[in-house]
């Protein structure tokens, strides 16, 4: 029973991560290279990365970012610094969201497994 238990813990610990990562790392990541590269990019491409990256937070239920990110996506159209603005505004949000990295639950004992 208790091995049972642990392995749907960890079972489920895998998940979140892998969640958090298809989600918020993925939508970091992208951000970055939006960001870095954002002289050799194009409006239009900075407005369809910045929205992609706004559907990412949302799947991960990062409203209020995911929110800026889309106005700032809408924003790069017209005005360059509300884009600015608006997308280090995001950037702040979701690092305040951050998920911290928890460690697996450890065993009492360890198990020799083959």
């Amino acid at each position: 029973m208790a091995l049972e238990l642990s392995r749907q813990r960890t079972r489920q610990h895998a998940l979140n991560q892998f969640r958090y990562i298809k989600t918020c790392v993925l939508a970091r990541e992208l951000c970055l290279l939006v960001r870095t590269h954002r002289a050799t990019f194009n409006t239009k491409d900075v407005n369809e990365c910045c929205s992609f990256i706004s559907s990412l937070c949302g799947e991960a239920g990062c409203d209020e970012p995911s929110s800026l990110c889309s106005k700032a996506a809408e924003a790069v159209m017209e005005n360059e610094e509300a884009y600015l603005q608006l997308c280090g505004q995001s950037c702040k949000k979701c690092g305040e969201s951050r998920e911290p990295s928890r460690p697996l639950p450890t065993p009492e004992r360890s198990v020799y497994v083959a």
